[in-house]
């Protein structure tokens, strides 16, 4: 099976390209960006992100802010209010650990840390764990997303019943290395 995903691997870059990583990525970035694409589409997800930067430019900012602002500057991916505490709660409990509103401190973690440290907070499972690590600290992960796992399914990578929690430990094993980003964007 791993030689199969090698060959589609190619067949897509090829086709498509290899994707090239973002220079510099604040971290809280991706980590807010993950959280909003959750149970939504990319565009939704977008204009909730735009909406709450116009608004609380600054991490910091939405903890001096009001809650039911944050609500109303996500609405547009869904689920505001869940998704706002969520984020709320984040930077609340980062703020409480390091003083600052920060992931920085992530940069020097193993990705086991990582996964303990931040998997045991509301809202984050492992497809946010994995993004954080593939986008945000360039890291070989590979999060299984809807489209993956759909895309796994049909392709016959995934057995059909497995959800996309299970099909994490599932699948990584079977991406060759150095080319988990380039396999998940194409």
């Amino acid at each position: 099976m791993k030689a199969e995903i090698r060959k589609i691997n190619a067949l897509l870059e090829s086709e498509y390209g290899i994707p090239k990583r973002e220079r510099k990525v604040d971290l809280l970035d991706v980590l807010v960006q993950t959280i909003l694409s959750q149970n939504t589409n990319d565009q939704n997800r977008d204009r909730a992100y735009e909406r709450l930067k116009s608004q609380f430019p600054r991490w910091e900012d939405i903890l001096k802010g009001k809650k039911k602002m944050v609500v109303e500057a996500l609405r547009p991916g869904g689920l505001a209010r869940q998704k706002a505490k969520r984020i709320v709660d984040i930077l609340q409990w980062l703020k409480k650990r390091d003083g600052k509103v920060s992931l920085s401190f992530l940069k020097r973690m193993g990705e086991e840390e990582i996964k303990e440290t931040l998997g045991g907070l509301k809202g984050i499972g492992p497809k946010t764990v994995h993004c954080l690590l593939l986008f945000g600290l360039g890291r070989e992960a590979f999060p299984v997303d809807t489209h993956i796992l759909r895309v796994g399914k049909r392709l016959g990578f995934v057995p059909q019943e497995m959800d996309a929690e299970k099909a994490h430990a599932w699948i990584v094993p079977l991406v060759p290395k150095g080319k988990a980003l380039s396999l998940h964007i194409n």
